[in-house]
């Protein structure tokens, strides 16, 4: 796989997982009560609210790994910007994007 395609994929498996936690967590903050009901799984759309929590949970922790992963592969880029920012001169970063 080239370096664009990984880049491409990376970003994309990004904004889905993005979406995943967005719309678990505002199910879960807005639509799901708070507290336990005695004797009683709260559920939405046929889901529990562990369920929803641990799609959540397990979501946010692929996501962490996947913006480390685009981090490394951005790093001289990142390098490039922030010593740019940084420096009074002009100086042009030629890195391998």
């Amino acid at each position: 796989m080239n370096r664009v395609k990984l880049n491409y994929s990376v970003d994309v498996i990004l904004t889905v997982l993005f979406l995943i936690i967005a719309v678990t967590g505002f199910v879960m903050l807005f639509v799901i009560p708070s507290g336990v009901p005695r004797g009683r799984y709260q559920e939405y759309l046929g889901i529990t609210k562990a369920t929803w929590t641990l799609i959540h949970n397990r979501s946010a922790i692929m996501m962490t790994v996947f913006t480390a992963i685009h981090l490394a592969l951005h790093k001289g880029w990142i390098y490039c910007a922030t010593k740019s920012i940084f420096k009074k001169q002009d100086n042009e970063c030629s890195v391998d994007r």
